[in-house]
């Protein structure tokens, strides 16, 4: 198998061969790992029952899902990843920030998904061998699953494809054994000397809504169009796309977090969870535990380092997605080390994917109301300026910034963090939200009425047309001539518009070189 030669590239025509089922298959196959089981032991761990972590994990994956699935249609559209998709709306400078928030959050997320696997791993091996469960044990596991990790990213798509086909049935089957093995120990209380994190009761559930439920579908603002963009509008309706995405993201979630939830009120996981996971197992289940500790975390970590390479790619044009990959590789690593001899693992995770959190999801509004504003019509070509180190094109905006998104990205990132509640920091607006972590709702809500306040749109385009196969562009390529049909900007402004110039016609600018 050959390895990937795309980065955030457009993606041919020819080679759009992606189904709608291969995103359930990703989506379901590279989410059965410990790394997202873990989420199912957050609410548990902040003093839930089993009934009030489960209720919590359903709506927020809901709620979540909701708002993040029609991101994969954008890639759909456009036959590029996400961040750099979000030009459109925030320039094709501007739609860095997109690729940062990418970055972060899928860093943060594969190195958990490392460090959980790995203390799995270990203790299984030191039950099942003798292995001793030192320092230098835990640091080769860690390397190992790196290594392993970083060799399926830079093959790319269809390794990745593949391997979560397989996982989507494995570890399914794992799961199921996994029900049976702690079942005996199986409670619907909290684990003995818990308190509510917050407090008192609903401070604490909502606080799981958004910090267990809600984070797994966020977590995906970037990633989706990852997969979506090797798919052909000209072959599948935005429809069977949209609800392929939503049942991959409710059940590829819901299914490794409940079993989570399950086992951490199974076997008393107050203050830890890979531990009395594997201390309490039934001998039997070792060797399954293993392989589900050390194949899942494979897979789940492999796609988010594809992701971050993309990213990376994105921030470093004069990069490889391969160059870009290993080495983002080796930075997850490294906080993987972090995570289990410096961190207060629960304090630091929960306060990592409730910050993060309150700036991705303004960014998320922003890229769909831009997306329903222009019904699905891009400039793909012109959305790779910033990659080819050109400028101008139609959404070069104010030297590539769209000055009214970012501000409106901006303005809600500030009002969530404000508004957010966790272990290690509390915002000064949560005392008059009724100590309530309302981040999540603030910050959508403030960027939604700041971007619809401050970009009107000129117009409604028409209906969106497949597009035509891509041929591969030199870099020095200029966007699509001038009797093609100008596509609507976000904001409703031509976006080939620079500064100062007035009455320019709709096409905008050349792209043109730099010196």
């Amino acid at each position: 198998m050959r390895i990937e030669q795309h980065g955030v590239d457009v993606i041919p025509e020819a080679e759009r061969t992606g189904r709608p089922r291969d995103i359930v298959s990703f989506l379901i196959g590279s989410n059965l790992a410990l790394g997202v089981v873990i989420f199912g032991w957050l609410p548990v761990s902040f003093g839930l029952g089993f009934w009030p972590a489960v209720s919590s994990l359903a709506v927020g994956t809901l709620v979540g899902t909701v708002l993040v699935a029609p991101l994969a249609l954008v890639s759909l559209r456009t036959a590029t990843n996400l961040s750099t998709s979000s030009g459109a709306q925030f320039g094709v400078r501007g739609r860095l920030l997109g690729s940062a928030i990418g970055l972060l959050l899928s860093l943060g997320y594969t190195a958990l998904t490392l460090w959980v696997g790995g203390d799995a791993m270990v203790g299984s091996l030191a039950r099942l061998l003798g292995m001793s469960d030192s320092a230098a044990g835990y640091a080769l596991v860690y390397a190992v699953l790196a290594v392993c990790t970083a060799v399926c990213a830079v093959y790319g798509y269809k390794l990745l494809l593949r391997l979560s086909r397989v996982l989507a049935v494995g570890m399914t089957a794992l799961l199921i054994v996994g029900l049976f093995a702690y079942a005996p120990h199986f409670t619907t209380r909290a684990p003995a000397g818990t308190e509510y994190l917050l407090g008192d009761f609903w401070t604490t559930w909502l606080l799981s809504v958004v910090a267990a439920g809600l984070s797994g579908p966020i977590a995906f603002i970037t990633l989706l169009g990852d997969y979506t963009r090797y798919m052909s509008p000209a072959r599948h309706s935005s429809r069977r796309v949209y609800l392929t995405t939503c049942a991959g993201l409710v059940l590829g979630l819901l299914i490794p977090q409940l079993f989570g939830t399950f086992t951490a009120v199974a076997v008393d996981a107050a203050d830890d969870y890979a531990g009395p996971l594997v201390q309490q197992a039934p001998f039997w289940f070792l060797v399954p535990l293993l392989l589900a500790a050390s194949l899942g975390s494979i897979g789940n970590a492999g796609l988010m380092l594809y992701s971050m390479g993309l990213d990376l790619d994105a921030i470093v044009p004069r990069t490889t997605r391969t160059r870009a990959t290993y080495a983002v590789a080796a930075l997850a690593t490294a906080l993987v080390y972090l995570g289990h001899f410096v961190w207060e693992a629960q304090d630091a995770m929960t306060a990592f994917v409730l910050l993060l959190t309150a700036v991705g999801t303004p960014w998320a509004v922003i890229v769909l109301i831009g997306h329903a504003r222009c019904r699905g019509r891009y400039d793909s070509e012109a959305l790779q300026v910033l990659n080819r180190r050109s400028v101008g094109g139609r959404y070069w905006y104010t030297a590539g910034w769209n000055p009214r998104a970012t501000l409106a990205w901006a303005t809600g990132s500030a009002v969530g963090l404000l508004a957010v509640d966790t272990p290690l920091y509390t915002g000064p607006l949560v005392p008059r939200l009724g100590g309530f972590d309302l981040s999540f709702l603030l910050s959508a809500a403030v960027t939604a009425s700041v971007f619809l306040l401050v970009s009107v749109p000129a117009g409604a385009p028409s209906p969106a047309s497949a597009p035509t196969p891509a041929s591969a562009p030199s870099p020095a390529s200029a966007p699509t001539p001038a009797s093609a049909p100008t596509p609507a900007s976000a904001d409703g402004d031509t976006p080939g518009r620079r500064s100062g110039e007035g009455s320019r016609d709709a096409e905008g600018p050349a792209v043109a070189r730099r010196p």
